[in-house]
């Protein structure tokens, strides 16, 4: 199965939740005996300040959420927020599980505006809770385990704007500049693609243009208009570059890809695509038709799908 986004980051939480549970429930056990002595708190926070790493603040909360301590940053500074009311923060209103620690959902922070979480553990004495001792975390300052999440190379379809599918049969396909000249224009996209550098294009049919990056300077993207995309020698404009070893797309497969994207450009006047992208590094291309809906796969299932495929979604 696939891995999700969610997934992904479930283990990055679970590294984290490893991280502070025990020192959380050590600070929530000294909290215990000051329950009601806002000094006596504000000292225990202090120091255990080195034994919750990279928190941003550090505070005790009653049971309604009002906070009975001062709060205490990493530098130590104490800022005088009793009685300052987190009844209403987005981790007051989850579940806290029976064994008493909370690592909350990622949350905007409502004073930085920054993605922040907050981890809470219940103080407790023979069974009744007491208060929780809050820990505030900007998401920026939290070191994880690295590694981007790898979106699952598999066909997905994402339906777009609801008007513009309410309104699909009334409007038809109008010729683009583009349209009149395919074959040179998709020609001259495959040429800088296998031998200039070009490593991902969005085509879009109906505006007749193209937006390109290039691996020699991949920050930054080039827009050929109808004109370049009718002029072989743009291409001159670019260096020769070798096909990156590592594209999970081979360099054979360029043509086909474009071949059946014209295909679908010319399908049907009503159902037609309106724009499409390629990237050679992940293997994918995606598509955008004429009712606004969406379609991702990989490029050596985008290509073996026949025509009926695309007409039966349509329909």
């Amino acid at each position: 199965m696939a891995t999700t986004w969610k997934d992904h980051i479930y283990r990055k939480r679970e590294e984290l939740a490893a991280m502070l549970h025990v020192p959380m429930a050590a600070l929530a056990h000294t909290c215990l005996d000051a329950i009601g002595d806002r000094e006596g708190l504000t000292a225990r926070l202090a120091a255990a300040r080195a034994d919750i790493p990279h928190f941003a603040q550090l505070y005790v909360l009653g049971t309604d959420g009002v906070q009975i301590s001062d709060s205490v940053d990493a530098e130590g500074v104490v800022s005088p927020d009793q009685g300052r009311d987190l009844s209403g923060r987005p981790f007051m209103r989850e579940a806290m599980p029976p064994w008493g620690f909370l690592l909350s959902d990622a949350y905007v922070h409502p004073v930085t505006h920054h993605p922040s979480l907050t981890a809470l553990h219940l103080i407790r004495s023979e069974g009744t809770t007491l208060g929780y001792v809050g820990a505030e975390f900007d998401l920026r300052n939290i070191p994880l385990a690295p590694g981007f999440y790898d979106e699952p190379a598999q066909w997905q379809q994402i339906k777009g704007d609801p008007s513009i599918r309410g309104t699909v049969f009334q409007q038809c396909r109008v010729e683009s500049p583009l349209d009149r000249n395919m074959e040179q224009a998709l020609s001259i996209l495959e040429e800088l693609m296998t031998d200039r550098g070009m490593f991902q294009g969005v085509i879009h049919f109906s505006s007749s243009r193209a937006t390109v990056w290039f691996v020699d300077d991949p920050y930054r993207y080039r827009m050929l208009d109808h004109e370049a995309l009718g002029d072989p020698d743009i291409c001159l404009a670019y260096p020769r570059s070798p096909y990156p070893a590592e594209a999970l797309i081979p360099a054979s497969s360029i043509q086909p890809i474009l071949e059946r994207m014209s295909d679908l450009r010319w399908a049907d006047d009503v159902f037609y695509l309106r724009s499409a992208s390629i990237n050679i590094y992940n293997g994918m291309v995606s598509l955008t038709f004429s009712c606004d809906g969406s379609h991702y796969m990989p490029y050596d299932e985008f290509v073996t799908r026949k025509m009926s495929f695309w007409l039966g979604i349509a329909a």
